[in-house]
């Protein structure tokens, strides 16, 4: 396991509570002192899509095509000929922003259907989607068509939002595997993303694969020829929100460390949710996980209740809980 990666010193971090997780707010400088390498980062990962890296990399389950849940709607994409990857859209309301979301290897978009309602509670619009040969998609998982794939979905999913009335701001999350695709769209796409949102992402590929068991190293990669997350994000300007557990053997902290720090974005934000592991993020911190979401979301979007409204909001609150 490698080294965890420091900030280093002169760079300005604070640490506080925000909705009860540890919050990280990275002010750092927009550039990073270290040469940029993204000219040498190719966004199709070719190298790949051997047998031995796919079956680790991507755990894909059949589900066939299982009803939308009342309230969302079902959206196939085409990537290719004869592929078609499944989507499925959780509305709060047609001006609502609305987050476009790239799930984990191990997930299916039928997986979401008990967490969708909460983004929509919170007022967001929440569009996950599959992989190729996940859930009722067709085709079978490359990384060689990952970010392609990734690419084409958001401007498709994209015309379809404003085909249909949808004409709040977009946001791409992705998490643990899907944060490389969600990277990937933000930095080709970035004039029609209003922000990005990482949720237990990985900075660099070949520790992954170690942990994993596969050295990809001996196998004559380098970083450069994978996913690149720490030199793309460097190019992604737009407000920016890491998420990560303190508790991490998968994808270990340091991971979204590096990933703040080699951010781009001005505005960025990294908050660490205490005792939560790789998978149970929103299981810790609950109601506050959407909420955290959700306020970054209104300030990236400019929609955030200035103080007189949060305070209306507050004595609400404060009168229902007393009156309960």
């Amino acid at each position: 396991m490698d080294k965890p990666v420091a900030l280093s010193t002169g760079r300005i971090v604070a640490f506080f509570l925000t909705l009860g997780l540890i919050a990280l707010i990275a002010a750092l400088p927009a550039c990073s002192d270290e040469p940029n390498q993204v000219e040498t980062v190719v966004s199709e990962v070719n190298n790949l899509d051997r047998p031995e890296i796919v079956e680790v990399l991507f755990h894909p389950t059949k589900t066939g095509r299982v009803p939308a849940p009342e309230g969302a709607v079902d959206i196939d994409v085409t990537v290719a000929e004869g592929v078609s990857l499944g989507c499925r859209l959780f509305t709060s309301s047609p001006a609502a922003p609305t987050l476009i979301f790239f799930h984990g290897n191990g997930e299916t978009v039928p997986d979401y259907d008990d967490i969708g309602p909460f983004y929509v509670r919170e007022g967001m619009n929440f569009l996950v989607t599959d992989y190729r040969g996940y859930g009722w998609s067709t085709g079978r998982p490359l990384t060689s068509t990952l970010l392609a794939d990734s690419r084409a979905v958001f401007l498709q999913l994209k015309d379809w939002l404003a085909a249909n009335g949808y004409t709040g701001a977009l946001f791409v999350m992705g998490r643990s595997l899907g944060s490389a695709c969600a990277i990937e769209v933000a930095v080709e796409h970035s004039e029609a993303v209003t922000g990005l949102i990482i949720e237990s992402g990985f900075a660099e590929t070949l520790p992954l694969g170690r942990t994993l068991g596969i050295d990809l190293e001996r196998l004559g990669i380098t970083e450069e020829m994978t996913f690149a997350n720490a030199a793309k994000i460097e190019r992604f300007t737009k407000p920016t929100y890491i998420l990560h557990g303190q508790r991490y053997q998968l994808i270990p902290l340091w991971q979204a460390e590096t990933l703040a720090a080699r951010s781009g974005a001005k505005n960025r934000e990294f908050q660490v949710v205490p005792g939560a592991d790789h998978n149970t993020l929103i299981a810790v911190a609950g109601r506050l996980y959407f909420q955290a979401i959700s306020g970054f979301v209104q300030k990236a979007a400019g929609t955030a209740p200035d103080w007189r409204e949060r305070r209306r909001q507050f004595k609400a609150q404060q009168a229902a809980q007393s009156g309960s």
